[in-house]
């Protein structure tokens, strides 16, 4: 019953910033717990960055913990994810999740509802 969208993607220049954003609709409770994940070709889906519905504690993976910011605008029902000193690594698609169940997790197995992504490329 949740739908996610993604948008913002695109390409940028290493050490630049994109933000990404996660539109969010449908019936989502305040311990929703919202997470952004990342997939490159020939590799697992990565965890990025996950936080409550109703906003609070942020938590994010040890690659992306010091240059990537999570947050909800509550007026524009969005999760967005701003992103700042990319590098080639960041390259991936990019996708909004959600998890009912309350806790944060790091697993995308966890994660019941998905967006369908969106491509961020970063070029040297």
């Amino acid at each position: 019953q949740v739908q996610l969208v993604e948008s913002g993607g695109g390409l940028v220049q290493a050490g630049g910033s994109l933000s990404l954003s996660c539109a969010a609709s449908g019936r989502i409770f305040s311990n929703y717990v919202m997470g952004w994940f990342r997939q490159a070709p020939g590799k697992e889906r990565e965890f990025v960055a996950a936080m409550a519905w109703s906003g609070g504690t942020t938590y994010y993976g040890d690659s992306v913990k010091d240059r990537f910011t999570i947050s909800r605008d509550h007026a524009k029902n969005t999760i967005n994810l701003q992103m700042n000193s990319l590098e080639a690594e960041d390259t991936a698609v990019y996708y909004c999740a959600a998890d009912p169940r309350g806790v944060v997790r790091t697993s995308p197995r966890s994660y019941v509802y998905w967006g369908q992504g969106t491509q961020v490329t970063v070029s040297s």
